[in-house]
């Protein structure tokens, strides 16, 4: 299990660092920056909807994808099974109601944001449970799924429309979260074989593991930064 993972509490009864382990919190901020930033290109910002997009993503990638991956993972659970499979898709489906009921009514408000939602909701079951053979568990679908299409909805919730503002901004989100997958990828299988003591790969490990802090911490400041600015110079 991962449970020494640097975004794992280091306190705490077990069971609880393995709940917040599961949410891979710096990886589900970034998800959530992503939408953020693509609300804050937005010419004019009703800050309702900035949340009510957070929201949306935090609940779905932070707990139901996070949930989802541990049922359709082909090799080894990050979290072990210290959740039941039925837990684990109880945990999926409950966190899902609000989603789904924040995501029409929001797709009533704005129609293009249904599209969207559309993709997102195909993405969550057809990456995190590797449908069709795992054809879009991939880095690209990846950089796609949670990397572009999130602030394109932030962008489109305050709009209602696609500009090239915001196809920049997804590519830009985009090409940071195919960083993110690409390191976390080895990094991953670094930490399953930690048998090696070799300096070597102690060492890369290291240096992976900072690039995610980096890339994660970043973006989540970046977010934050937007956020500022934004709501100070409305």
């Amino acid at each position: 299990m991962r449970i020494n993972e640097w975004f794992v509490p280091k306190f705490g009864p077990t069971r609880f660092r393995l709940m917040v382990g599961l949410l891979f919190l710096p990886y589900t901020g970034m998800c959530v920056s992503f939408t953020l930033i693509g609300a804050m290109l937005a010419p004019a910002i009703l800050w309702d909807r900035t949340l009510g997009i957070a929201v949306i993503y935090f609940l779905g990638v932070g707990i139901s994808a996070h949930a989802l991956d541990s049922l359709g993972s082909k090799g080894v659970r990050p979290w072990g099974s210290f959740i039941s499979t039925n837990k684990l898709w109880i945990l999926s489906l409950v966190t899902l109601a609000p989603v789904f009921a924040l995501g029409i009514y929001y797709s009533i408000l704005v129609p293009l944001l249904l599209v969207l939602a559309i993709a997102e909701g195909f993405f969550l079951f057809a990456y995190n449970l590797e449908l069709f053979n795992g054809r879009f568990h991939t880095d690209l679908w990846f950089a796609v799924s949670w990397g572009s299409l999130p602030l394109l909805a932030g962008y489109v919730i305050q709009t209602g429309t696609i500009t090239s503002v915001s196809l920049i901004g997804a590519g830009v989100t985009g090409i940071i979260s195919y960083i993110h997958i690409k390191t976390s990828r080895p990094y991953k299988e670094l930490r399953r074989s930690q048998g090696s003591s070799r300096l070597e790969v102690v060492e890369k490990m290291r240096v992976l593991e900072r690039t995610l802090k980096v890339v994660s911490l970043g973006t989540i400041s970046s977010a934050v930064m937007f956020l500022i600015v934004r709501g100070t110079f409305l």
